[in-house]
């Protein structure tokens, strides 16, 4: 990429691309693409994580970024999930449907995987 080109990309823009680059290899189709009400694997970069109660219950929610779009993993009852911290990158397998706006997945399976070396 040419210097004019990254230096007239806003930072969203180049973190966008940091993420498409990270996860392009994996073969896995991009979030942006993910449909609703059918069994998706799908992979991101955990960008937000939060506890927030549904219906007088506990949850743990991440947000999954790829750069091209994002979802919302949901885990009810826990208010954590051991390895998964932001910054995190996370294989995602479950039924995703559209809340609030958001594309969210209940209690989806997942794998962490290794932080790339620097």
């Amino acid at each position: 990429m040419g210097l004019r080109k990254r230096l007239s990309q806003t930072l969203e823009e180049i973190e966008q691309e940091r993420l498409q680059n990270r996860f392009a290899e994996l073969g896995l189709p991009p979030l942006v693409d993910m449909p609703c009400r059918k069994r998706v694997r799908v992979v991101g970069e955990i960008t937000v994580e939060r506890i927030r109660p549904r219906s007088g219950i506990p949850a743990y929610e991440v947000v999954v970024s790829d750069g091209t779009g994002d979802v919302v993993a949901i885990f009810t009852g826990r208010h954590s999930v051991k390895g998964m911290t932001t910054g995190c990158a996370v294989v995602l397998e479950g039924v995703a449907h559209q809340e609030l706006g958001r594309r969210v997945m209940l209690n989806p399976g997942y794998t962490l995987l290794p932080r790339p070396a620097d």
